[in-house]
């Protein structure tokens, strides 16, 4: 790969229960790589201590945090500790061994080339994966895929909850890292908070690899935090987007629409019941009154929803920014 001598790469490792499978990652990264930043996230395994060592690789560091704090708030301290170190280029990737850090070259190319502001992993690209994936997440993920593309706005993504991401400093600098949740919820926020930003953001397809890595994520502690997080982001996007920071045919045809399916629906629900109480037919005007408004409100909300999906950052936000060291 040709690499802008400008830019600096740096790989952060969040590191919990994951002393099994580290090491291995840690030798697999490309020499392109500047810096390696391994956070040992308060780990019962003491893996900071194993990998400071264990591990020879002058483009170490480690840092220690003295309670947990989830793999957010592990990503966020590397991030702070990269951007310290000067780097343009931030990539993610677990310790666990089920991302292959010898694919790294293609996660990172679209933003040397100037594509995207932020890459991630996807694990749908390819028939084969999916059938080699296993079935629960499988579906978990295809409901969580569709919540987020409501959420963050970014409608060709897929695969959200996927921890394989690089992001450049023009767009990192642009996030509140300390709003962002540092939990489950941390991939998904990072893309509503790069859609809040308007960052051009690229899925690249990988393979996941399956072993006998222990997973620390308990579905029925994520469950909520991910539905709720969604809904709120949603509704916070939607006004931010179209009646705070914009008004367009959009805002109107999505204001529009709601009124008129409210109104066809209660109308029609109000006069169902009279109805059946007064055991009378309803009149031809009656049920058009209902009827109209809920049909025109369906085409605008539709209308609505063709624009927003046509709405997705086109232009990369690196391609305005001069880092200056």
């Amino acid at each position: 790969m040709n690499l802008n001598v400008n830019q600096k790469i740096a790989v952060i490792i969040p590191c919990y229960r994951v002393k099994a499978f580290v090491l291995d990652v840690i030798k697999k990264i490309g020499a392109e790589v500047d810096f390696i930043i391994a956070v040992d996230d308060k780990c019962p395994e003491n893996s900071g201590e194993f990998i400071q060592k264990s591990c020879d690789d002058k483009r170490l560091s480690v840092i220690f945090h003295d309670e947990n704090k989830g793999v957010g708030g592990a990503v966020i301290s590397g991030y702070n500790a990269a951007l310290e170190l000067g780097a343009t280029i931030f990539v993610k990737i677990d310790g666990d061994g089920q991302m292959d850090p010898k694919i790294m070259p293609s996660i990172i190319a679209p933003i040397l080339s100037g594509l995207a502001d932020y890459t991630k992993g996807n694990r749908f690209h390819s028939f084969y994966n999916v059938r080699e994936m296993p079935k629960f997440r499988l579906f978990g993920n295809a409901c969580l895929s569709f919540l987020t593309k409501i959420s963050s706005g970014y409608w060709s993504l897929f695969d959200p909850t996927n921890g394989y991401t690089a992001i450049h400093r023009a767009a990192l600098e642009k996030i509140e890292l300390q709003n962002v949740s540092e939990r489950y919820f941390f991939e998904t926020d990072m893309l509503i908070k790069l859609g809040d930003s308007r960052a051009v953001i690229m899925d690249v397809p990988m393979e996941a690899i399956y072993g006998d890595e222990e997973s620390n994520l308990k579905i029925s502690n994520i469950f909520r935090q991910f539905i709720t997080g969604n809904i709120k982001a949603s509704i916070r996007r939607i006004i931010y987007s179209y009646y705070m920071r914009d008004f367009n045919i959009a805002s109107a045809e999505l204001f529009l629409g709601l009124c008129f399916t409210i109104f066809g629906f209660l109308y029609g629900s109000v006069n169902w019941v009279l109805s059946i109480v007064n055991n009378e037919v309803a009149s031809t005007g009656t049920v058009m009154l209902a009827t109209l408004p809920i049909l025109l409100g369906v085409q605008m909300l539709l209308a609505f929803l063709n624009y927003d999906v046509g709405n997705e950052p086109k232009v990369p936000l690196q391609k305005f920014y001069t880092h200056n060291e």
